[in-house]
């Protein structure tokens, strides 16, 4: 699936279904393992250096800054994309003149710096969407999103670094804030794991946003030695008039100035040949076009903001229990998961699945493997949502886990989903008598 900011959105919830010989039975939630709460995000403090806009005649700002990084996924694995956003709670500049500034005229972009198993940095742009500004308050927090592609196993830390407020208003005016001494300290670190065969390719921006027609540069790493390279923009899944071509070094590594002049263009994506595919490709990294198409005269400009929300889910409950099998029959034990409500808010092109996966079912005589557990997926979706979910295949679901339900990437996806299956345990004859339990975990990325 491909991402575009957004909110963080991996969830998890489990279950617990319950099977016995002669006796029906129920069960509860398992509580979540320290290793699933440990990582969080810290709120760090860090210098900056801000240059208020020359016509301010305002000097730099000396001052400290507050930010925090956030994932959708602290445990990717190798080839995986994971949305990264940066806020930063305490901006160390603030409006530089005496003119309040009205509502939705800020236009955030930065960077965050990655370190560890996998050196380098993500590109990051936050939505045009403010409150008013009083004349020379601090400016208010704001949030950034952009994507990377995990390269390596192990751990990556990520911090706050530079980032920028564009602000349009009468005269589109920039204060860039740089870390004094980057660093800044690690906000968040996430752990990666060995995907064999995943496809590591990765790109870079020099820059999050700019102008109509101003050029953005474009690095590439671990793409096929000597391939012919396409570098385009994207507006969701579609891609924009915004194109160049560059071949590959000997290394796998490229770079290339791409022009971006399509003002629907929202990321930059890059992929071996003419054609994107999902194995030969990486991105989209996020870019943000600034209109700064002057206002006629005897004209006013009116333009608003459309938040972004969450991908999210809940559920109606979380016991299950299963029809009682006999000891000298055995047999399907069977029930109905309770309805999983997924909301996804996001207004971007990343579709999104529900997977699942299971534990072995013990009790008093043992155990029954999970592989023993099949399921019937079933989805619908809420009246007018722009994407349709889709359920996922009838059949086992296992350690490997299978999928539940999905929607499909577009140029834009969300909407509101019900997701549920019936769901069937086969158990072996002459299974000792008592309670068997196991835990079924959804995970929606």
């Amino acid at each position: 699936m491909a991402s575009l900011p957004s909110t963080p959105r991996r969830r998890r919830w489990a279950a617990l279904l319950g099977v016995s010989a002669l006796v029906a039975t129920g069960g509860g939630l398992l509580a979540p393992s320290a290793a699933a709460q440990a990582g969080t995000a810290q709120e760090v403090d860090f210098p900056t250096r801000c240059v208020p806009p020359p016509i301010s005649g305002i000097p730099p700002i000396n001052g400290t800054t507050t930010g925090e990084i956030t994932v959708d996924n602290a445990a990717p694995r190798v080839g995986d994309k994971v949305t990264v956003t940066y806020t930063v709670t305490k901006p160390a500049a603030g409006n530089p003149v005496d003119l309040a500034l009205p509502a939705d005229i800020m236009t955030p972009t930065g960077s965050v710096t990655l370190g560890g198993a996998q050196p380098g940095s993500v590109t990051v742009a936050g939505p045009k969407k403010n409150p008013p500004v009083p004349g020379k308050a601090p400016f208010p927090p704001f949030s950034m999103t952009g994507t990377f592609t995990v390269t390596a196993p192990g751990s990556i830390t990520l911090s706050p670094g530079d980032y920028n407020i564009h602000t349009s208003y009468i005269m589109e005016l920039d204060t860039p804030c740089t870390v004094t001494n980057p660093p800044a300290p690690v906000s968040r670190t996430i752990v990666a794991t060995e995907q064999p065969g995943a496809n590591e390719r990765s790109i870079q921006l020099g820059t999050a946003s700019g102008r109509p027609g101003d050029k953005v540069t474009v690095t590439g790493a671990k793409f096929t030695p000597l391939a012919d390279i396409t570098v385009a923009g994207r507006a969701g899944s579609a891609e924009t008039a915004d194109r160049a071509t560059v071949k590959a070094s000997a290394t796998g590594t490229f770079s290339t100035q791409l022009t971006v002049a399509d003002q629907a263009t929202t990321g930059v994506v890059a992929y071996e040949g003419t054609a994107w595919s999902d194995d030969k490709g990486a991105g989209p990294a996020v870019y943000t076009v600034i209109d700064d198409t002057p206002v006629p005269a005897n004209s006013q400009k009116l333009s608003t903001a459309i938040a972004a929300g969450t991908l999210s889910m809940t559920q109606a409950g979380d016991t299950v229990p299963l029809t009682s099998v006999d000891f000298g029959k055995g047999g399907a034990a069977t029930g109905d998961l309770h309805a999983v409500t997924v909301k996804d808010f996001r207004g971007g092109p990343a579709g999104w699945s529900l997977t699942g996966k299971v534990t072995d079912f013990t009790g008093p005589g043992g155990k029954i493997d999970a592989g023993r557990l099949s399921w019937t997926p079933a989805c619908t979706t809420k009246a007018g949502s722009p994407s349709t979910c889709a359920p996922g295949s009838a059949g086992v679901v296992g350690t490997a886990g299978a999928t539940l339900a999905s929607t499909p990437d577009a140029a834009l996806t969300g909407g509101e989903f019900t997701a549920g299956a019936k769901v069937a345990l086969d158990v072996p004859a002459f299974t000792a008598p008592g309670t068997y339990s196991g835990v079924l975990t959804l995970t929606l990325t």
